[in-house]
């Protein structure tokens, strides 16, 4: 294993921003672990421009501007290389606004595809027009769904992303119902005792971590699912086992970022993964696996590009750029990582991935 030496001028600090409290906070250990084994990968390697990673985790749980204020006062320091993690869009921009395009800053979530992103903010997770909008279309054209309700978190990505969704469809009256509610909800009987529920053919889940969890359990008990499929771009194995199994039955899930065991990367990474934390470890989920990824695309963005000077990226990306390395993202156009997308349907506390999104 290489030695790095410790002066500060020879170590890279990366800040991760993660949810350990609110609603997010069920993803929090999962990804702690898996952005652990990427930073031992790296370093076990050659570093990041040949240098060791050190990496602060901050919780994002909190309110945006708290989380923004923590950011800048360790950018105050001049330690810190790049940040990345997974959170809200709203604390997104609101750690944008203070990092002011001085470090780059991978943002490993599914986002909302707004045209005003900060220099040197990149997006590791999918934009709704290459994964809600074609999971939608998908569903339409297998499933026969035209009308929807929409159940969202009241924030910046829920709105965005249904609105992506209502240009998209044939009439913006095939949305039916729409609501949105506060993070960390615990009664959506005010949405299932809509009449108008029932004059949708599947429902569109725009919420975070416990709170798609929670609406998926008092979905259930209705008995809609039988006749009515969920669709969500944000659910992962954690969310899927804090509702358990019964309440995911014919819940769709659209994700850039599934840890397939059926294909050979898919097994070796859940391996190496199991070998660096052990057998009592939170699952390698789709969530914790794209903050893995992020973190292995900064290494071998800044290697490539030869430097973390967020002026010098921006200008290598603004025609796109291919990577090598580990993650299922193998380049950037413009500030957005290309790669796949794929369809799954919960199957237990678990996917079946059943297509991929054009």
């Amino acid at each position: 294993m290489p030695t790095f030496p410790e002066s500060r001028e020879e170590t890279i600090e990366i800040l991760s921003i993660v949810p350990t409290q609110g609603p997010g906070g069920i993803i929090a250990p999962s990804c702690t672990a898996a952005i652990s084994l990427a930073v031992d990968e790296i370093n076990s390697s050659t570093g990041i421009l040949g240098r060791e990673i050190r990496m602060t985790t901050i919780d994002g749980g909190r309110p945006p501007h708290e989380v923004a204020t923590e950011v800048e006062a360790f950018l105050a320091t001049g330690m810190v290389g790049a940040i990345t993690g997974w959170h809200t869009s709203a604390v997104r921009r609101a750690v944008a606004d203070a990092v002011g395009g001085r470090v780059p800053y991978l943002y490993a979530t599914d986002h909302e595809g707004l045209t005003d992103e900060r220099p040197g903010v990149l997006m590791v997770g999918e934009h709704p027009d290459h994964q809600t909008v074609p999971a939608a279309a998908w569903m339409a054209r297998e499933l026969g769904v035209r009308r929807w309700a929409v159940i969202g978190n009241d924030y910046i990505w829920p709105r965005q992303t249904v609105r992506a969704l209502r240009r998209a469809l044939p009439t913006p009256g095939d949305i039916v119902l729409e609501r949105y509610v506060p993070l960390g909800t615990t009664d959506f009987h005010a949405f299932l005792d809509d009449p108008a529920l029932l004059f949708a053919d599947a429902v569109l889940v725009l919420m975070v971590g416990a709170d798609t969890a929670r609406f998926n359990r008092q979905f259930t008990a209705t008995g809609l699912p039988a006749i009515m499929p969920r669709l969500s771009p944000a659910v992962d194995e954690n969310v899927l086992l804090s509702a358990g199994p019964k309440a995911n039955d014919n819940l769709y899930v659209a994700s850039g970022f599934f840890v397939d065991d059926h294909t050979a990367d898919g097994r070796d990474r859940r391996a190496r993964y199991r070998r660096h934390q052990g057998s009592f470890a939170p699952a390698l989920t789709t969530f914790s696996n794209s903050t893995y990824e992020a973190v292995h695309l900064l290494g071998t963005l800044a290697d490539a590009v030869g430097t973390l000077d967020v002026d010098t990226i921006t200008a290598r990306l603004a025609d796109g750029i291919t990577l090598d390395g580990p993650a299922a993202r193998h380049g950037f156009h413009g500030n957005q990582a290309v790669g796949p997308a794929f369809l799954a349907r919960a199957d237990g506390v678990d996917f079946d991935i059943i297509d991929r999104l054009p």
